[in-house]
């Protein structure tokens, strides 16, 4: 039975009310934003590694990571192209179910996600722990499309989705924040909508 995790806004409140400050309410449409061409992933070549600073890497197959414990994510998602998207539904597997069978080596205070495209973006280890990270596979109730990062990827609802790596292949504990591709080039290293930490300051 899948764990199942409601979002973080608690009771369903006004639209107006839960909008971060910029965003607009895209509706039931879902925008496709990526700099990368849309991958063509092989199921029976896919997998999905944590590494870095851990006592046991680990590596899944497609079909290992289905035989974890699955959990559920019910709640809004935010892109810093100022579009919120209420109510989404999403399926997969904790983050922190992946990071227990790695078990972070005690100076483990960041992750940087990778993508199979070669795309990457850090946070605090903080912001993917305790029920707040999830590598996902479906979208209500149905195969994550590739357009949307399909066949996997990362879900970091309470931070702009740009930290919700598409295609994610690799999640890389480090002991000192890296900044990953939007990172590099002036997005905040957190992505907090509710701050509007967009860009870095300087």
């Amino acid at each position: 039975m899948s764990q199942f995790t409601a979002g973080f806004a608690g009771r369903r409140r006004d639209t107006a009310k839960k909008l971060p400050p910029g965003q607009y309410d895209t509706g039931s449409s879902w925008p496709v934003l990526a700099v990368e061409v849309t991958p063509a992933v092989d199921l029976d070549a896919w997998s999905m590694t944590v590494d870095g600073s851990v006592e046991s890497p680990v590596t899944w197959s497609w079909s290992e990571i289905h035989e974890l414990p699955g959990s559920e994510y019910a709640g809004d998602i935010h892109c810093v192209t100022t579009w919120s998207k209420f109510d989404t539904r999403f399926a997969g597997v904790s983050v922190d179910t992946l990071l227990a069978a790695a078990k972070p080596t005690s100076g483990a205070a960041f992750l940087l996600a990778h993508s199979s495209t070669g795309y990457s973006t850090n946070m605090p280890l903080a912001d993917v722990t305790d029920g707040k990270a999830w590598v996902v596979w479906e979208f209500d109730g149905k195969p994550l499309a590739p357009q949307h990062g399909g066949p996997a990827r990362l879900l970091v609802p309470h931070l702009y989705f740009w930290k919700s790596a598409k295609w994610v292949n690799r999640l890389e504990l480090l002991d000192e924040d890296k900044r990953g591709f939007w990172e590099e080039r002036g997005y905040h290293d957190r992505g907090d909508p509710w701050q509007e930490q967009r860009y870095h300051s300087s």
